[in-house]
């Protein structure tokens, strides 16, 4: 009899392992299109991701580079002080969205131009995304706002 329970607990415990190794599996596939690593200018250009992967990219829009197209598409470029990609955006810009201001956008690298699906601006006069402020202060930029 016991024999039977102790095989019985093992079976069990196999079951618990199975199931744990499978749901952590299931989490993971699901997640794997709702991450967005964050890259900045200089990093693009020195490791190219492939054209299928979808990152976010962030920095200061350089002054003049903002170009209307016809319709919606704008066309602008984004540095870090080290390096600048070439953006293009279709659809209707954020308010706050102008030159010399931080951004963040979400989209892929396709033959040296940043296709992005969606652009994120500063909300307020002093605000810049975390990950912007580090790639600029890694590339001896960063400037403190006048509070």
């Amino acid at each position: 009899m016991t024999g039977l329970k102790k095989k019985r607990r093992i079976q069990v415990l196999a079951l618990a392992v199975v199931a744990l190794a499978l749901s952590t599996a299931l989490i993971g596939y699901a997640m794997r299109d709702g991450i967005n690593f964050f890259r900045a200018p200089s990093q693009i250009i020195a490791e190219p991701p492939g054209p299928t992967e979808v990152f976010r990219i962030g920095g200061l829009v350089e002054e003049g580079s903002i170009e209307r197209g016809v319709g919606e598409e704008i066309r602008f470029s984004v540095t870090d002080g080290g390096a600048s990609i070439p953006v293009t955006f279709t659809g209707v810009l954020p308010d706050l969205f102008e030159e010399n201001q931080g951004m963040v956008g979400t989209g892929r690298y396709i033959n040296g131009v940043f296709k992005a699906s969606e652009i994120l601006a500063k909300h307020d006069e002093t605000y810049m995304p975390k990950e912007v402020v580090d790639a600029l202060k890694a590339q001896g930029v960063y400037q403190e706002p006048d509070t």
